[in-house]
């Protein structure tokens, strides 16, 4: 593909996640990295898994910063989620790296349509805010985290779906809450994937950067959008969870054919 339709398509690409992430929040950045498959034309999903996996962190880290200043944030349980969740998601991105291309495409597949189908479950807002970090907390938060890092390592994803409810089982707090403190797990984690990625080259910056600005426009439109569909947030959810899904169809149909399966 020529240089200029790689800096469009990547743009649109980072546009349609970031406006998607911001609408939707957790969910929106698992649409990366078949953009960058199908639409940019990278032709390495080692590649594309790695990059998206660089833009994922940053977004997630802009974000924080964000729920940061409104003190969303609950910092004890959100930093120990992380740290349990790091090693998990080395462990899962070096897995990864072992596994050919195709055959990650195709359980990356797997992955989106159980995604699009935890967005369609009903969401329990109920909790408290008033959360402290205990030891007992903590036996359910490790292997929590950790089993949760690995999957967001090995499919270079933020887990922000599997992080969510984590903390709201672990910890008791609210939704709001823990979708806050979850991005402190999905900037670790894209971090540590994106870098681990890096060491074997399997990271376009040139991508990545373009992908970010367009990532960054994107999320101002998403931030509108939300506003917008407040009052009919659980329909827009379904809908875009619809979609999620049946673009997992779509990768697994291509990733079969690539192996010979169809």
């Amino acid at each position: 593909m020529p240089a200029g339709e790689v800096i469009i398509t990547a743009l649109v690409s980072g546009a349609i996640v970031g406006t998607l992430l911001g609408a939707f929040g957790g969910g929106g950045s698992v649409l990366a990295t078949p953009l960058l498959v199908y639409l940019v034309g990278v032709d390495d999903a080692h590649t594309a898994i790695g990059t998206s996996a660089a833009a994922v962190a940053a977004i997630a880290l802009f974000g924080l910063f964000g729920h940061w200043r409104g003190r969303r944030v609950k910092w004890p349980c959100a930093i120990a989620f992380a740290l349990a969740g790091l090693v998990g998601s080395v462990v899962g991105s070096s897995l990864a790296k072992q596994i050919p291309g195709d055959v990650l495409l195709l359980a990356f597949a797997f992955v989106m349509a159980a995604i699009g189908g935890s967005m369609m479950l009903p969401r329990r807002a109920a909790g408290t805010e008033d959360v402290a970090l205990t030891p007992a907390m903590m036996v359910k938060i490790a292997p929590l985290g950790v089993a949760t890092g690995t999957a967001a390592g090995f499919f270079g994803i933020g887990g922000g779906f599997l992080i969510v409810p984590g903390l709201m089982l672990a910890s008791g707090m609210t939704m709001a809450n823990a979708t806050a403190s979850s991005l402190v797990s999905v900037a670790l984690f894209g971090a540590a994937t994106s870098a681990n990625y890096a060491m074997s080259g399997y990271i376009d910056l040139n991508i990545l950067m373009f992908l970010l600005v367009g990532g960054a426009v994107g999320g101002v439109a998403g931030v509108q959008i939300a506003r917008q569909l407040s009052g009919r947030a659980h329909l827009a959810r379904t809908i875009f969870a619809g979609m999620i899904i049946l673009v997992a169809i779509y990768v697994a149909v291509r990733a079969a054919g690539d192996l010979g399966w169809l």
